[in-house]
């Protein structure tokens, strides 16, 4: 028995679900129990519908029967409805509890439509004509919204089992009174039954079961596949930059080595002053919990500035701005973060003071010009980089600092392309005219962004 229910259950499942990371697992259910929510409200908007109706429309019942059992069934289901959607609030539903809600949401509407008879004091087979029967395929259909094929089967097989019986009910209760017939007229304009049409119900149910749980498992994979997209994204974001992420996920082909798009954009180098001998005094413990201090400071200053971090070697810290997305303004944002890291440097060296820890200087510099933003490596390793003048200018230029004894340089040409974009310096530059870059030719106009 259980080797058959497992048999059955693999049929329906997807077998490379079993091989998703568990965090993947793990976004699938959160978003099966937010789909669980809705179908309780969904129920609840149902059934408090049905009341309304109920209430509102002419009672023809008969005095004579004592009883009005339909209130009673819609306030079961009611109730029902309430505790299982304020469970879904609370926790994550077990499979044997969303197992016996459909049992129990498919068997409280078949009762209750098995309850027209008595309410209304008339044969069973009177509940057989009446419309409430097309609740069923809305119970039916609200499984659907698990992406789950078993919980539709299962709602799809217990309502055309507990028809069947209502059915058989109803013809043994009619047969001695010879209510079952052929006659399709007499069938529609009286109380009598017409064991074809009950079939076709029973075999419609099962059908339109068929049909959902089909599509159920072809829309299963594509929710597994949307939601290991989507983690994916999200691992990338954290080895990319966001952009860089969106770009590899959302490509309409694989992304290959040699494909490059030239784009004139700013490149800043960030590094920690004086780090390789800091490195040699400190434990390896105590000089990665540093490193990742001033990361995530840097980081998300450059990253407010719409940058987009392109590595890190070591201590320092490579940013594109308007390379990997095209921008109007990539030369005033990457001075602009100059500006906010160099505040923040000094924040963070105040803190480390106050600490008893020695203050760590900061150096960056900024280039401007023409660079090629592509994919490079080869089909094993890929890696996204910018390649041009401007790249290494930058490098040289972050070196430089030291020897003008400065924490941050532009190259005149960065500075005024970012004023021409609307940057303006927090307070007067110094201009630093034909200087001599250690491995540059020639001599260079640079800008002190900060002494």
């Amino acid at each position: 028995m259980v080797m058959a229910r497992d048999r059955v259950m693999r049929a329906f499942r997807n077998p490379a679900e079993d091989d998703l990371p568990e965090r993947v697992k793990l976004a699938i259910r959160n978003q099966q129990d937010a789909s669980e929510i809705v179908i309780g409200w969904i129920q609840l908007a149902v059934v408090t519908m049905f009341a309304v109706l109920y209430t509102v429309s002419p009672k023809t019942f008969s005095s004579d029967a004592g009883i009005e059992p339909v209130p009673w069934a819609l306030g079961a289901y009611f109730v029902f409805t309430v505790i299982r959607l304020w469970a879904g609030y609370r926790s994550h539903l077990p499979h044997w509890l969303l197992a016996l809600s459909v049992v129990v949401d498919m068997s409280l509407l078949l009762g209750t439509i098995w309850s027209f008879h008595i309410q209304y004091s008339q044969p069973p087979s009177f509940y057989l004509k009446v419309p409430t029967l097309l609740y069923v395929f809305i119970f039916i259909a609200l499984r659907a919204l698990r992406f789950e094929a078993r919980y539709v089967i299962l709602a799809g097989v217990v309502a055309a089992l507990g028809w069947s019986f209502m059915a058989f009910y109803a013809a043994y209760a009619g047969a001695a009174e010879g209510m079952i017939t052929r006659d399709y007229v007499y069938y529609m304009t009286s109380n009598s039954i017409l064991i074809g049409a009950e079939f076709d119900k029973v075999i419609t149910i099962l059908v339109v079961t068929g049909i959902l749980a089909v599509a159920l498992v072809r829309a299963r994979q594509l929710l597994v596949r949307a939601v290991t997209e989507g983690t994916a994204v999200k691992d990338l974001s954290r080895f990319f930059a966001p952009e860089i992420a969106r770009q590899i996920t959302a490509s309409e082909h694989q992304v290959t080595a040699g494909e490059g798009i030239a784009r004139d954009a700013a490149i800043l180098m960030v590094d920690v002053r004086g780090f390789t001998g800091l490195a040699a005094r400190l434990p390896a413990n105590e000089l990665i919990t540093i490193l990742s201090a001033y990361q995530a400071r840097m980081v998300t200053v450059i990253q407010r500035h719409h940058g987009s971090i392109d590595k890190f070697m070591g201590d320092g810290i490579m940013a594109t701005f308007g390379a990997a997305v095209d921008s109007d303004c990539y030369a005033a944002d990457a001075l602009r973060a100059v500006d906010e890291i160099m505040e923040e440097a000094q924040a963070w060296g105040r803190e480390r003071e106050r600490d008893g820890e020695v203050a760590l200087r900061i150096g960056a510099a900024v280039a401007t010009g023409r660079i090629i933003f592509g994919a490079v490596g080869d089909e094993t390793r890929l890696e996204y980089t910018v390649i041009g003048d401007a790249v290494n200018m930058t490098a040289k230029l972050e070196k430089h600092t030291k020897e003008e004894k400065v924490r941050a340089l532009a190259t005149e040409q960065a500075y005024e392309t970012a004023c021409a974009q609307g940057y303006e310096p927090p307070l007067p530059v110094e201009r630093l005219q034909s200087r001599q870059l250690m491995g540059v030719g020639g001599t260079s106009d640079l800008v002190v962004l900060a002494k």
